[in-house]
């Protein structure tokens, strides 16, 4: 071959993951530092799964290592409502994540209170946080954390408190640290801010794109599982992982919906016109033949639990067109034992898991038994996203969820709402908090 140059084949998204300023690169020492977190993970007042405040502990600790001084900040829950009425509600505070973060690293964290207004949330970061912040500066506090991000008027707001409370975030700190891959959607704390401060990825933001890759140029037969429990919301995500994916296994409502545009039946809890859009997809894989039928579900007389003498087992070759059902609240565990099924699993070289399969907490041998097949596929790089679909895993299977923690075939995305995204555009750098930390073409 001579002195010829063989050119390494660049993987899709390679020249903008050159152009997204990386905190590595950020001047770090001396600074105040106002970094945003996901750390959503708090419901009435408890935190479900630390997961994702762990994950986001290396960047809190290059900052601070690096001398920095974090002012730090996230979302939890949904204080407005579909009226535009804010709520702080203590059950939504963040707290129970200064707390935890306060016994993980021995260090005190302050969180400042500023005056809600009734319905309103909190107009504005008054002066009374620069007491604070020289405090932070001279080392007499370990680091702030801002109130709930969405209890500001400005964080969701499209009208001229969305830019005041930007640069009222802006005036706290020299410079951005985006962790939150989590919180895709262009909110103040996530997007308007970066046009106030020099803005970079952390680490955790980092590691979450490079996995992508895996998904959006997964090596093959790739096998996608994918649940839900509104059809609606998943039509986008479900068509896009449907075009990349070599098979696809549905759960939840989603497979319900699916079983009932396919067979013609009804079931409990399956609205008719997701039934009516669902047929494109019926169609579409008469042809293609890539999603994997389970064949046994779970049916139940009632929503109230799982009550002796009300569920039983269906086989889906049992299905008569016309027929009325109950809710089939999951998928029988023997679907993961069957030939066809078992084949496609163990085959596939790349498995992607946004899925719970059953009604949870009280159905959960469809959820238990996907995850104890995919782990019998030990070839297949593996890699789960979602909150739900985490926790559900951890419950089930403790001692393999912290077995494979460190195991490099399995990723666990912090996110799976934003991995869905970034698979409809194709790539996560069309994110718009992404495209915000990304320098000039």
């Amino acid at each position: 071959m001579g002195n010829a140059v063989i050119e390494e084949k660049k993987l899709p998204g390679t020249a903008e993951k050159e152009r997204l300023s990386l905190i590595q690169d950020a001047p770090i020492e001396g600074k105040t530092v106002l970094v945003r977190f996901d750390h959503n993970v708090v419901k009435d007042g408890v935190i479900r799964d630390p997961y994702r405040i762990d994950r986001s502990l290396g960047t809190l600790y290059n900052i601070v290592e690096r001398g920095g001084r974090p002012v730090m900040m996230t979302h939890i829950g949904r204080p407005k409502d579909k009226s535009g009425k804010i709520t702080c509600k203590e059950g939504e505070s963040v707290m129970p994540v200064v707390e935890y973060l306060e016994r993980k690293l021995h260090v005190k964290f302050f969180v400042p209170e500023f005056r809600a207004e009734d319905g309103s949330g909190i107009k504005d970061i008054d002066t009374s946080i620069n007491h604070a912040i020289r405090s932070l500066r001279d080392r007499k506090i370990g680091g702030i954390y801002l109130p709930n991000t969405r209890w500001f008027q400005g964080e969701q707001a499209k009208d001229r408190s969305r830019e005041r409370f930007a640069l009222q975030l802006a005036g706290l700190a020299d410079l951005f640290v985006n962790d939150a891959f989590g919180s895709w959607q262009p909110h103040v704390s996530t997007y308007d801010i970066t046009k106030h401060l020099p803005s970079y990825a952390g680490y955790l933001m980092q590691e979450e794109i490079d996995n992508l890759k895996y998904v959006l140029a997964p090596q093959r037969p790739f096998l996608a599982v994918v649940a839900g429990a509104k059809y609606d919301t998943k039509i986008r995500p479900l068509y896009a992982l449907y075009k990349k994916a070599d098979n696809l296994i549905l759960g939840g409502v989603i497979y319900n919906t699916y079983l009932a545009a396919k067979y013609g039946i009804n079931i409990k809890g399956v609205l008719p016109e997701d039934v009516t859009a669902a047929r494109a997809l019926v169609e579409e894989d008469r042809k293609a033949n890539k999603i994997i039928e389970l064949p046994h579900v779970v049916e139940s007389d009632t929503l109230e639990g799982r009550i002796e003498g009300k569920y039983r087992k269906v086989p889906v070759r049992d299905f008569k067109k016309g027929a009325s059902y109950g809710y089939f609240l999951d998928i029988a565990a023997e679907s993961f034992s069957d030939a066809d099924v078992t084949e496609k699993l163990h085959a596939a070289k790349t498995i992607f898991v946004n899925a719970v399969m059953g009604f949870t907490p009280h159905f959960t041998e469809g959820s238990k038994a996907l995850d104890e097949s995919i782990d019998r596929n030990t070839a297949a790089k593996k890699l789960y996203g979602g909150g739900d679909t985490l926790q559900e895993f951890k419950n089930l299977l403790p001692g393999l969820y912290l077995s494979v923690l460190d195991n490099t075939q399995y990723y666990f995305f912090t996110g799976g709402g934003t991995v869905l995204t970034a698979i409809e555009q194709g790539s996560p750098y069309g994110l718009e908090p992404v495209k915000a930390l990304m320098g000039p073409l």
